[in-house]
């Protein structure tokens, strides 16, 4: 069928048993597909006659009621003659589709036709069947709804009650409605995504969302609640009630929730954790637990496929045993920022991410870890760790964060396929080639805020595939020698580097960050950056410059290779200093100016006796040679 212009208003047919009399005006004309169906309700009175049958139509033109609906006939007058073969339908079953084409040019009202006493028709009396656009029948205040039949609305104080009847996804936030009732949802029967968030709901009535059997997401984060809504529809799949006030979960505030994927309740009131809460989510996937007052819990809980387990930000000081022992498809396990002493034991073999950030470690035991083979990340950052030796025992690690403790040395023994290594914020003095032995495939190295004062040169000659390395406030006086030559960033700022040297950039041809802010460099060669061809960001602030025109040299090829420069300010000479040497106009000139007089220099020599040029000779400061601007 031909495609047919947005319609924005009521397109459809309305069934009621009785005589209905409704209005309804609008003066847009336009051209719209309308799909006709007898409504189920009806069948049981087809025999009778009394059920009755309205459609849209234009004042003008009329719509021709047919009594005799028992012989499922249906006839409109016909407003479109190419298709007037198309408006009269015999033999049509109850439930059954009929395609009309309907061209609506009047201006003047439409009505939704029907004899009888007048009486206005209620929210269970009638159903409204879309038109082929898809769009919407009329759009609430500080709404907006789309064609894929979702709805936007803001700064609302109740559920809008002219939302669409086919809406599938509603949003509301940002609004003032205090509770939920109902009759709020009641004539949204095709709903199957709401999002109510920052809108200060307190209470939610009995059975609000029970009817709703097509709702398949339902989120109320950021609101006053305090409990879980009741008698939940069951084919709900994913549930957010975040940053409320919940207190306390219930046996039955989940049951019949079997098809439940997602349950997040971060950021509430609850202190425990009863295992019968649970018993219903069978194929419950991702749990969120973040963020409540959870001092402990005293049983296992039985959610065989779950996924996804957080409950970072607790209390939480200890496990009971085997508590971990039933989820056989863990992959994903946070238990970051509680009380944690120890890792806990007996953590399913399925595990490929493992966070315990922000505890109170002080060692860990990685051979009661080793069966754990399938662990692909392992963070513990923020304890009190002294030392970590064997993670070898690990085979699959590639991710170890190791920040914010109070390790001396690098980890010893290493896994082979660790790419990024975390060990920033310690107190390493010390890097040696061995600490690197084998970690061919490491890519990413950060050793910053440390107090590392010895770099082996060639510790890191066996990191082939090194691209990122930070050595940023340590205790370093020169450039390591002979790093990887795959890096792509180097970051050596707050150090104590007084040089910057050929010997220690030459093989880094893959260089496109370098970062030398706050050391003690006053000047730098521009022949060091030819060994840098890809050198894109270069930051030099920070340091004490001695800004002679041979900086100013370095500039201009800085300049030329497009390169992004923080050059920083001059400490000398005394004349320039604060100024910016990459953009100062004042130290240009002056650099010009000493050109000009060195090239005036040659010409009088040129002109002067031999006895005459030997005498000014002597006297000439021939560092102006070293001045000479490209």
């Amino acid at each position: 069928m031909t495609q047919m212009h947005p319609f924005p208003a009521p397109v459809g047919l309305w069934v009621r048993k009785g005589n209905p009399s409704l209005l309804y005006s609008q003066t847009q004309p336009t051209r719209l597909d309308v799909q006709f169906h007898i409504h189920r309700s009806c069948s049981a009175e087809m025999q009778t006659g009394e059920c009755w049958v309205a459609v849209l139509y234009s004042q003008h033109r009329g719509l021709r009621r047919q009594k005799d609906l028992q012989e499922g006939i249906w006839q409109l007058s016909s407003v479109n003659p190419a298709a007037s073969n198309r408006h009269s339908h015999r033999g049509l079953s109850p439930g059954q589709l009929s395609i009309c084409q309907v061209n609506l040019t009047s201006s003047s009202a439409w009505r939704i036709a029907g004899q009888g006493a007048g009486l206005a028709a209620t929210e269970d009396m009638m159903e409204r069947v879309e038109g082929r656009s898809g769009v919407s029948t009329t759009c609430p205040r500080r709404c907006s709804c789309d064609p894929a039949q979702s709805v936007q609305c803001y700064r609302a104080t109740e559920i809008p009650r002219e939302i669409p009847f086919t809406t599938r996804r509603l949003y509301i936030s940002h609004s003032k409605i205090k509770q939920l009732q109902i009759a709020d949802f009641r004539r949204m029967s095709a709903l199957e995504e709401l999002v109510l968030s920052c809108s200060g709901t307190e209470s939610i009535e009995n059975n609000t969302f029970k009817a709703l059997s097509t709702l398949k997401s339902l989120e109320l984060y950021k609101n006053q609640l305090q409990q879980i809504p009741t008698f939940l529809p069951s084919g709900l799949e994913i549930l957010k009630l975040a940053d409320n006030s919940i207190n306390t979960l219930h046996a039955s505030d989940f049951e019949g929730l079997m098809k439940l994927r997602v349950l997040d309740i971060r950021n509430n009131l609850i202190a425990t954790l009863p295992p019968s809460a649970f018993s219903s989510l069978c194929n419950l996937q991702s749990l969120i637990l973040d963020g409540n007052h959870m001092e402990s819990v005293s049983a296992p809980l039985q959610l065989p496929r779950l996924k996804y387990l957080s409950m970072a930000d607790n209390k939480l000081n200890s496990f009971p045993t085997n508590f971990f022992a039933s989820f056989k498809n863990l992959q994903f396990l946070s238990l970051s920022g509680n009380f944690l002493t120890k890792v806990p034991l007996d953590l399913p073999k399925s595990l490929l991410s493992l966070k315990l950030e922000k505890n109170q470690l002080k060692t860990v035991r990685l051979r009661d870890m080793k069966h754990l083979e399938n662990l692909s990340e392992f963070f513990l950052s923020e304890n009190q760790l002294t030392s970590v030796d064997g993670a070898q025992l690990l085979p699959n690690l590639t991710t170890l964060e190791l920040s914010k403790n109070q390790l001396h040395t690098m980890p010893l023994r290493l896994p082979g396929r660790l790419q990024k290594l975390d060990c920033s914020d310690n107190l390493i003095q010390r890097v040696t080639a061995q600490d690197f032995q084998g970690l061919q495939d490491l890519k990413h190295l950060f050793l910053d805020n440390n107090a590392v004062s010895t770099f082996e040169a060639g510790a890191l000659q066996q990191c082939v595939q090194l691209s990122n390395l930070a050595l940023e406030q340590n205790l370093l006086i020169s450039i390591p020698l002979r790093l990887p030559d795959t890096l792509a960033r180097l970051d050596l700022k707050g150090n104590d580097i007084q040089d910057v040297g050929e010997q220690e950039l030459k093989d880094l041809k893959q260089l496109q960050v370098l970062n030398l802010r706050n050391n003690k460099i006053s000047a730098l060669d521009r022949k060091v950056l030819e060994y840098l061809p890809r050198l894109r960001h270069l930051y030099l602030d920070g340091n004490p410059w001695n800004c002679t025109c041979d900086l100013l040299r370095t500039r201009r090829a800085l300049v030329a290779k497009g390169t992004d420069v923080r050059g920083g300010q001059c400490a000398a000479p005394a004349e320039s200093r604060g100024e910016s040497w990459m953009s100062s106009k004042k130290i240009l000139q002056q650099c010009e100016e000493n050109l000009s007089s060195m090239e005036r220099g040659k010409e009088d020599r040129k002109k002067m006796k031999p006895n005459e040029a030997f005498s000014v000779g002597v006297n000439a400061d021939d560092d102006y040679y070293d001045y000479e601007l490209d």
